[in-house]
């Protein structure tokens, strides 16, 4: 199994920046997919960023531009870089590992990012 965990929600201003961060620990040689939900209140969650081993990348439309997904191969890590934040981004963020051959999804607990003046 996989256990992932993320840092870096914090409450921060229209226009600011934020990176959040997602270490993988468990059975890390069988992930074959990374990336970043996120779940506003009363809405369902929807994918932001995506990372494959194959190296691709892919993004919602609202965060093209604004948000960059990267990793550290060395330290098992996944980050979510963004910048121009804006008050619809507030949200909870959610780490999730794709692994196994039947690409079983794990998710970390969240971390909660709020975009405000």
């Amino acid at each position: 199994q996989v256990q992932l965990m993320e840092s870096g929600g914090e409450l921060v201003q229209p226009g600011g920046s934020l990176r959040l961060s997602c270490a993988a620990s468990g059975s890390i040689r069988t992930i074959n997919a990374m990336g970043w939900y996120r779940q506003a209140p009363g809405k369902e969650r929807e994918l932001v960023a995506t990372f494959t081993i194959g190296g691709s990348t892919k993004y919602a439309d609202s965060v093209k531009g604004r948000f960059t997904i990267s990793r550290d191969s060395a330290k098992n890590t996944v980050y979510l870089e963004m910048n121009t934040l804006k008050p619809e981004d507030t949200a909870v963020y959610y780490c999730y590992a794709d692994s196994g051959l039947r690409a079983r999804r794990s998710w970390g607990q969240g971390t909660q990012v709020t975009v405000s003046s």
